[in-house]
């Protein structure tokens, strides 16, 4: 078991943990959630040791192991790939390390002789003739194949490595597990093996994620970083957000109450305060409305923008047709022969292990890559605006302020006009007057909604829009899009958004496309079925 005791941590003036009690109980997983800078990343840093609090101590049950997802991709580069999974158990690692040097000594001593005979029964308590095995199976399950097992970590690509680290922590069964984003960079069938893990997983863990479906199947409780205080909820992220959004609604309406008959009773004191016969109840009036308070609704940290795309005009039946699209990138055969054609009021969510595939159709369909084979036709009525997975050029080096960033792509040049859409996505007062060279990667994808928003487009693509965002954020874009009259193509790797937006899935795959229209979840279903058939 893991808790803190009236933990604190400030930053200057900035007070991100005020006096926070908590504890974390083995046979439950936690869902760390909150705005971004609120702290969630620091909390689990302060968690394991990483940062240390202002005051409040963290109290760990002894002997009790825990274990973090390493956030540093090039810190054991020169090891082993089944090693690196190992050494996320430090004692065990330490006794097969000493071990193979005293076995390497060409002559052992008594003393050798005795210190071998402890290691191996410590070693023999950590299931240590299991670990290769242990660490195999981990590693396969999140997709890095047995060729790569004794590689050496540097010659992995980033993904790869990523999965690696997250491998390391959930090693030998660790008595409490701290993971920040473990699902960046896996594919689907990835999370699913991890989810399934997790569900298992008998002892301590704590998650920070923007994976709204993994943090509903995994989440036994849920810990919501707001107001500088840390509160435990019982249930998932969705249990959690329906709960509070219900508590702050009913708040309000209590307020709204107490403001009419505030009201009522300013008017009837006004009225009548002066006169002789109505005296008495006026001043009765005065001690009652004295007493009335109203429930204090602190500003939350979350801010959820808002999204509404709005086309301009409705497109035609004649959308977009597809035909025998070939490209090669840097003699790779990227698209081959891809043939497909939308229908008005399509939400298509494109799939499949190869992102570049997915990125590569959306410059072609957008004019920014020449295919080398094959052709494609926009309907006359339809107008397309695209959010790039890379949106750099948008930005680096461009030295003007976000007011004057978006002008570039709205009709309306007036600046009361601009800052209304920039404060719609978070950026009012002083922060519309930030340098668009400066902004994080999140503010830069608020900055391209906008754009898109102003474009009037029927026709809208997203390469990857989530990433980067906040859960509020993404709640937000997710909404915007269920609700968007117009056609949409798209990728995400967020489950959840992709299953309440796509009515149509279409899977990339080097042996052609998979056409469906269906939702996710029952293209995942058909896909394991089919999986579990072969």
């Amino acid at each position: 078991m893991i808790s803190t005791n009236g933990v604190s941590l400030r930053y200057g003036g900035q007070v991100l943990f005020e006096n926070v009690t908590i504890q974390f109980t083995p046979g439950n997983c936690y869902g760390l959630i909150g705005a971004n800078g609120a702290g969630k990343s620091t909390f689990l840093k302060i968690l394991a040791g990483e940062i240390e609090a202002n005051k409040g101590d963290i109290v760990i049950t002894p002997g009790e192991r825990l274990a973090v997802l390493k956030q540093n991709h090039y810190e054991f580069d020169d090891c082993e790939v089944l090693k690196t999974v190992i050494m996320g158990h430090k004692r065990l690692c330490d006794i097969m390390d000493e071990k193979e040097l005293l076995y390497a000594k060409p002559e052992c001593s008594e003393e050798d002789g005795i210190r071998l005979s402890e290691l191996e029964g410590e070693f023999l308590e950590l299931n240590g003739w299991e670990a290769e095995a242990d660490a195999a199976i981990l590693l396969s399950g999140l997709g890095i194949g047995e060729e790569f097992h004794y590689k050496i970590m540097k010659d992995l690509d980033g993904n790869d490595k990523v999965r690696v680290l997250l491998a390391q922590a959930l090693f030998g069964n660790p008595d409490i597990l701290l993971l920040d984003e473990p699902t960046n960079h896996l594919d689907t069938a990835s999370i699913t093996w991890l989810e399934n893990f997790l569900i298992n997983f008998e002892n301590t863990v704590i998650v920070v994620s923007h994976d709204r479906h993994f943090l509903n199947k995994v989440c036994t409780h849920t810990a919501d970083c707001d107001f500088g205080k840390i509160q435990l909820y019982v249930g998932n992220y969705d249990f959690w957000y329906q709960s509070s959004q219900f508590a702050l609604q009913q708040a309000r309406d209590v307020n709204k109450k107490m403001e009419t008959k505030v009201k009522e009773l300013q008017e009837f004191i006004r009225r009548f305060s002066a006169n002789a016969s109505k005296s008495k109840q006026a001043t009765s009036r005065k001690r009652l409305l004295e007493k009335i308070t109203f429930e204090d609704i602190k500003p939350s940290t979350r801010k959820y923008p808002f999204v509404d795309f709005k086309p301009d005009r409705e497109a035609g039946n004649d959308l977009l047709s597809v035909r025998d699209l070939q490209v090669t990138v840097d003699g790779e055969q990227v698209l081959d022969s891809i043939s497909f054609t939308v229908d008005k009021g399509d939400k298509i969510a494109f799939v499949g292990p190869n992102g570049l595939a997915k990125t590569v159709l959306y410059q072609v369909l957008m004019g920014e890559v020449v295919p080398s084979g094959g052709e494609f036709k926009w309907g006359v009525t339809t107008s397309q605006a695209y959010f790039p997975s890379d949106n750099s050029q948008y930005f680096d080096g461009v030295d003007v302020n976000l007011v004057d960033w978006l002008r570039r792509y709205s009709q309306d040049q007036t600046e009361t006009y601009l800052r209304g859409w920039l404060g719609r996505m978070l950026f009012s007062g002083e922060e519309a007057m930030k340098k668009a060279s400066v902004l994080s990667g999140g503010e830069r994808v608020r900055c391209m909604l906008s754009r898109m928003m102003l474009s009037g487009a029927n026709v809208l693509v997203f390469d990857e829009p989530t990433n980067h965002l906040d859960l509020e954020s993404i709640t937000a874009l997710n909404n915007g899009l269920v609700n968007y009259r117009g056609t949409i193509l798209f990728s995400s790797h967020d489950r959840q958004f992709v299953q309440t937006i796509a009515n149509r899935i279409i899977e990339i795959t080097p042996k052609g496309l998979i056409d469906r229209r269906m939702s996710y979840n029952e293209f995942l279903e058909i896909n394991s079925k089919g999986q579990r058939s072969k």
